[in-house]
């Protein structure tokens, strides 16, 4: 099997502007929404050299043409599973790897017991460290 290299171009017809983020999106196979607000954020931190950054690359990076190349990105890998819905329909959930896991409200509820399991500690600490037996320990260790 021949493996084509990857090649950076614009990508227009996923762009807004000139197709520049998503031109980097593709080739790094990061999310688009990601690379814009870097490149917002740049334009409002750095101001002009992100602008001359983006009209350099917008005048450099090639065009790319419509069957030329694939748009989908096999870096970032999809599961599916699928979910019952209230009305007893089921339906088809596409999920990236990062968004795997637990529900949210099984992770809050992680969260809640951890936390309650942590403040139990530190009242033990805390009961140990006020009482007179730590004094007596730590008077008994300075002889």
């Amino acid at each position: 099997m021949v493996e084509r290299k990857k090649q950076l171009y614009r990508d227009t017809k996923n762009g807004k502007i000139a197709g520049v983020c998503a031109g980097i999106a593709e080739y790094f196979g990061w999310e688009l929404w990601v690379v814009r607000i870097v490149a917002v954020t740049a334009l409002v931190v750095t101001q002009q050299v992100a602008f001359i950054a983006y009209v350099v690359a917008w005048f450099v990076i090639d065009k790319k043409e419509g069957g030329k190349h694939t748009s989908v990105n096999p870096t970032v890998r999809e599961e599916t599973r699928f979910e019952k819905r209230s009305d007893g329909r089921t339906i088809e959930v596409k999920t990236r790897v990062w968004e795997a896991g637990k529900p949210p409200k099984q992770a809050l509820s992680d969260i809640v017991n951890e936390f309650r399991e942590l403040e139990r500690d530190v009242g033990s600490i805390e009961r140990y460290v006020t009482s007179s037996e730590y004094r007596v320990k730590q008077e008994i260790s300075r002889l």
